[in-house]
């Protein structure tokens, strides 16, 4: 609810003279296809200087976007490659998102393994600065069977958290208490640190799931964090550990885990 106030009152600024043409541009980047018959394309959006949008956990006061290729044409499946994100502190609150340009890899996997797609994809999202707009795109590009190599897209996937060993990860474990609406999660993470002030965020596969920012301490190559999760229902629950994703964000780098077991 508290989220909810926020949004309202940052959407709710005056915003007239704005519009979504003013502070953001969209299109689809067509990459290429590789010799496995997977297509690499990209969605670029490119926002007006100071503004910015949000990673796919945006944080307590982000706005989460939302993305839909079911409009498309020759497609099996879609799997989105999310760059490095930035923290961004909003009165307080901590929200997790990009600045300038984002470029979003978008792996294909066609029906027919050596025909064209026609990549369809609906995107909702909310650009910030001092204000919050809602945005809304509706993008196509016909993805040819060969391509071209595309830098942009190279460097957004050399941009991608790190797995736990190249980080130098050696041990995580999640602790996990029953709190009066939920459940509280302690993080332990052994590793160097990932520079600066480190954020560390937690995502359940439900996402009705309200997960509150962590509260972190660092002591020497132990980074422990403590996360809530209140679910719609207000209540303690069954949580799978192994499948929730803990990804660290520091100021040179970030480090993705999937699954977090117990001590």
């Amino acid at each position: 609810m508290f989220r909810a106030l926020i949004l309202s009152a940052l959407l709710a600024s005056p915003a007239a003279a704005l519009t979504q043409d003013d502070v953001l541009s969209a299109t689809l980047l067509p990459g290429w296809r590789g010799g496995d018959g997977q297509h690499m394309a990209a969605l670029a959006l490119t926002l007006a200087p100071g503004w910015k949008t949000y990673w796919r956990s945006p944080g307590e006061a982000g706005i989460p976007p939302m993305l839909d290729f079911s409009g498309s044409g020759n497609l099996r499946a879609v799997r989105l490659h999310w760059p490095r994100p930035s923290v961004f502190d909003i009165n307080g609150l901590q929200t997790i998102g990009y600045h300038d340009r984002l470029i979003l890899p978008v792996e294909v996997t066609p029906i027919e393994r050596d025909g064209p797609v026609v990549l369809r994809v609906t995107v909702d999202l909310g650009v910030c600065k001092d204000i919050c707009l809602p945005a809304a795109l509706d993008l196509t590009i016909t993805l040819p069977p060969q391509g071209a190599d595309d830098p942009a897209i190279r460097a957004a996937l050399s941009d991608r958290p790190m797995a736990a060993r190249a980080a130098g990860l050696t041990a995580i474990t999640c602790a996990v208490s029953p709190i009066a609406d939920g459940l509280r999660i302690e993080t332990q993470i052994r590793m160097p640190s990932a520079g600066g002030t480190e954020a560390l965020v937690i995502e359940a596969t439900d996402p009705s799931i309200w997960v509150s920012q962590s509260t972190l301490s660092r002591d020497g190559a132990v980074l422990t964090a403590q996360t809530d999760l209140v679910p719609r229902t207000g209540a303690p629950f069954a949580l799978d550990r192994s499948s929730l994703t803990v990804t660290v964000i520091g100021r040179n780098r970030a480090v993705e885990v999937t699954g977090c077991p117990a001590p």
